[in-house]
C-alpha cells in the first residue's frame, strides 16, 4: 500500500509519484492489468505484458451516430473486467467499514495507514471465514 494522499490525486499522478518512470523499469517483468484510470501507462513504463480495456471514443457532435464495438473490442474489454473485478471487490469490501469512505477526521498520516492495513486484516479474515 502506498502512503495515503490528501485531497482528490488521479491515480496515474500517485502512481507516477510512487513509480518514477525515470528511474527504474519498475514493471518490466511483470503482467500488468490496468483500467482507463491509468491512460498513458503504456508510454511511461515498459511491461511483460500489459492489459487495459479498450476506450470508446466520443462522438464529436450529437448528430454524429453512436460509436459500435466490434466484438473483438468487446471480447477484449469483458476478458479485462473479468480479471478485474477481483481488485475491484476487494477496494469494495475495504469500504464497508467506513473510515475509509466518509471524510477523514483523524489529522495524522500515519493513523490512517494503520487503520487501513487493520480493515484490509479484518476483510481477509472475513474472506478466509466464509
Amino acid at each position: 500500500m502506498s502512503q495515503p494522499y490528501c485531497g482528490s490525486v488521479h491515480d496515474y499522478a500517485m502512481i507516477k509519484d510512487e513509480f518514477n518512470p525515470d528511474q527504474a523499469a519498475w514493471f518490466s517483468d511483470k503482467k500488468v492489468w490496468i483500467d482507463l484510470g491509468y491512460l498513458g501507462f503504456d508510454k511511461d513504463y515498459e511491461t511483460e505484458e500489459l492489459q487495459i480495456p479498450i476506450k470508446r471514443p466520443r462522438r464529436k457532435k450529437k448528430t454524429d451516430p453512436k460509436i459500435k464495438f466490434t466484438e473483438i473490442q468487446k471480447n477484449h474489454n469483458k476478458s479485462v473486467s473479468s480479471k478485474r473485478i477481483y481488485v475491484e471487490h476487494a477496494i469494495g469490501g475495504l469500504k464497508r467499514y467506513r473510515f475509509l469512505s466518509d471524510r477523514l477526521r483523524c489529522r495524522s498520516a500515519n493513523f490512517y495507514s494503520t487503520v487501513i492495513g487493520v480493515c484490509a486484516g479484518i476483510w481477509n479474515f472475513q474472506l478466509t471465514c466464509l
